[in-house]
């Protein structure tokens, strides 16, 4: 099976154009099929404030009204993508930017209410993820750039967490392809004292996850994350590397650096 990069970039490398530039440049210099998906969580919430919207989260998840979801449709489908796709292209990397609704790559519902009403978040439908679009758009060098929104199939846009639609990615497409998921931000991995970036945690297995729970040792931006590491790894995904966005091409080798996620 030929090799397959999952890498999903947030955090705040997505909010610093330096930063950003220099993931993008790692990015584009991967010879191997790869797709990338983002956040930009931040750049949302800083232009809903111009807007006069307040953010409201719970255990690291937005939740999106009315009002939001056109305004990350338009911060994360337009403004934040097709800067991606455009600094790309500028690195002769052929970018296509793509949401969940383009070519139905990842139908979904609205997430049903609950204990809590999450709003026009959608949920993935399983086993209708459209692997084989994105593997016609792989075999015609064509590097998929997915922002994190979905659709319902009735004409509704859907905001949908990127490490989501990375870790759902990852396991369709392993079916296909060796995969391995990448997520990147602006830490070394996970770390055992958030006050301490050398305190890397090289391995997480379930046990050390549980662990790290009861010990409430884990900030809410990384729960989703692992979840999703867990998710992939239940599911056919091979390796998830949680890792510095600098730390890219090192992390696409077998000498990674960062946090190691294993069943």
């Amino acid at each position: 099976m030929e090799k397959l990069f999952v890498i999903k970039i947030g955090g705040n490398v997505v909010d610093d154009s330096t930063a950003l530039n220099s993931f993008l440049q790692k990015f584009a210099a991967i010879d191997a099929f790869k797709i990338l998906i983002h956040g930009g969580g931040k750049i949302a919430t800083t232009i809903g404030k111009q807007m006069g919207l307040t953010p409201n989260y719970i255990n690291g998840r937005r939740i999106t009204d009315a009002a939001t979801i056109d305004l990350v449709t338009m911060v994360y489908g337009g403004l934040i993508n097709k800067q991606l796709v455009a600094a790309l292209q500028s690195m002769h990397c052929n970018a296509i930017g793509l949401t969940g609704a383009d070519a139905n790559i990842i139908p979904a519902i609205k997430r049903p209410v609950t204990d809590i009403d999450y709003g026009f978040v959608g949920d993935i439908k399983h086993g209708e993820v459209g692997a084989e679009i994105l593997q016609a758009f792989l075999d015609n060098d064509l590097v998929p750039v997915v922002a994190p929104l979905t659709h319902d199939g009735q004409g509704q846009m859907l905001n949908i967490n990127a490490d989501t639609i990375a870790s759902f990615l990852a396991v369709v497409l392993s079916k296909q392809y060796d995969v391995r998921l990448i997520y990147c931000f602006e830490k070394k991995g996970v770390l055992e004292n958030i006050e301490d970036d050398s305190s890397v945690i090289q391995l997480i297995n379930k046990e050390k996850y549980q662990q790290l729970l009861d010990d409430k040792k884990l900030a809410d931006g990384i729960l989703p994350k692992i979840d999703n590491a867990f998710a992939a790894i239940s599911n056919g995904v091979q390796e998830v590397l949680i890792g510095h966005a600098d730390d890219l091409l090192q992390n696409i080798t077998e000498n990674t650096i960062g946090t190691l996620i294993k069943s």
